[in-house]
């Protein structure tokens, strides 16, 4: 086998899916039997639509998106809404989806793609050597040459590799529960709209609850000190009014705002990616998607390690590493401005700071930051035109491979047609030539020694 992936959460089957399309053996382990249809994680930020739809995989997603107003994000839920449209994105606001929708619909891909989801299968033991890995999942071994933790906050792999997660600790713990209510005030809200409206306190409470279809609501909540499972119902009454009424708990789990990240990803044949390598405060709804990104990073690399054509894995690091770090660093910077009570001084940087935020300047900074559209590399879903008729950049993009895009009509040098396609468009005015890794990052622009990019990047010419 190629690859074990531990963890069916959306980073492990991104990865299963990227790894499957490059023709990579691989199998992804996870140590519940079946998947808990609990809402976390329940919004793909632009940047992340952009990939999957490089991938043919957001479609299907986005058909089964909960409603929601067209708003492009927020920062700390402070009431100015971001706007994305600058960014030159099809994608300017965020798609509302259960994460397990977003489980299940990878997961489809992945089989058909070919790879293999092993469920009831817990990892108990990880020992590699300078060949592989061997994985003990369930009591059978699981030989690879690679291993990839996609394990969550909580990672078995980390633990078992005995690996720091250096950081600091939460300053609370909340209640994310997905439930029914038996009536409703008319506080309560009949669609997703802005996260700072949406957030209400009372009774020493601070709450939110969202409609995520079928008559189910997502409510968020927490007090002073640690809030419990069976304060649900006190803490509707308290933020929402005596009318609302608890009719099931469908499912409940904690929530905390530490900070944590693994100082090296890379541990010889074991990666770690998603939450397993860092893990932060949950606001702007970063988590899944940093996830999601990480695994578009390292998946071609290691189909490209596994094909014998470049090395590239210790780029993994270097290039996925900063990013997490910068959303580690704003979100505890949102932790200031968002938590309830806050003291004079807080309320009066909130405002100075707010009204920062409607600079357009400002706006789109922080709109790039929170969506990721301001990702080195990115090029946006161009609108182009080839031999065949119109095309969006991303359709070229679908199998996973390299895509050299010729502007005009130059010749290229050979050796990469089985990694490389090569499109020739509609000359444009801002465009002579570009390169794009599978990840769509631009990696050479026209300017240079294309050749010498195509062999850092993609191997030696054959």
């Amino acid at each position: 086998m190629d690859v074990v992936v531990a963890g069916a959460g959306p980073t492990g089957l991104t990865l299963a899916c990227e790894l499957a399309l490059a023709g990579v053996e691989v199998t992804v382990v996870e140590q519940l039997t079946e998947r808990i249809e609990q809402v976390k994680g329940g919004t793909l930020q632009a940047r992340t639509s952009e990939l999957l739809e490089m991938r043919g995989l957001l479609g299907p997603i986005e058909a089964r998106q909960l409603e929601r107003e067209k708003i492009g994000g927020h920062f700390a839920g402070l009431p100015v809404r971001l706007d994305a449209t600058p960014w030159n994105t099809r994608h300017p606001y965020p798609v509302s989806v259960p994460q397990w929708v977003v489980e299940e619909e990878l997961e489809a891909a992945a089989v058909t793609r070919g790879a293999h989801v092993l469920r009831g299968a817990p990892v108990t033991t990880v020992d590699q050597d300078e060949d592989g890995v061997t994985v003990t999942v369930g009591g059978r071994p699981l030989r690879a040459r690679y291993l990839v933790a996609c394990d969550g906050a909580h990672s078995t792999v980390r633990k078992l590799l005995d690996l720091p997660f250096p950081g600091r600790p939460g300053t609370f713990r909340a209640i994310l529960a997905d439930v029914r209510l038996s009536s409703v005030s008319a506080e309560v809200p009949r669609t997703i709209g802005d996260f700072g409206a949406m957030t209400h306190q009372g009774g020493g409470y601070w709450g939110m609850l969202m409609p995520v279809g079928e008559g189910k609501y997502r409510f968020t909540f927490g007090r002073d000190g640690v809030a419990s499972e069976d304060e649900i119902q006190p803490a509707l009454t308290a933020i929402y009014g005596e009318p609302t009424r608890l009719a099931e708990v469908i499912s409940s789990s904690e929530f905390g705002d530490a900070t944590r990240q693994l100082e090296s990803y890379r541990h010889g044949r074991v990666f770690f990616a998603g939450d397993a390598a860092h893990i932060h405060p949950p606001f702007g709804g970063q988590g899944l998607n940093l996830g999601v990104q990480d695994a578009f990073n390292l998946g071609w690399k290691l189909a490209a390690a596994l094909h014998g054509r470049v090395d590239l894995l210790d780029t993994y690091q270097a290039e996925r590493h900063g990013p997490a770090a910068r959303v580690l660093h704003h979100t505890a910077a949102q932790r200031v401005f968002a938590l309830p009570g806050p003291s004079e001084d807080v309320i009066a940087l909130r405002d100075i700071f707010t009204d920062l935020m409607r600079l357009p300047d400002t706006n789109r900074y922080l709109a790039g930051m929170m969506s990721g559209l301001d990702a080195p590399g990115r090029v946006p879903d161009l609108d182009l035109v080839t031999g065949d008729g119109p095309v969006h950049l991303s359709a070229l993009l679908r199998t996973g491979r390299g895509l050299l895009l010729d502007f005009g009509s130059r010749d290229w040098p050979d050796g990469w047609a089985d990694r490389v396609d090569v499109v020739r468009v509609k000359p444009d005015e801002e465009h002579d030539a570009l390169l794009l890794r599978p990840d769509g990052q631009v990696c050479w622009s026209g300017v240079g020694d294309v050749t010498a990019a195509l062999r850092t990047w993609f191997g030696d010419a054959v």
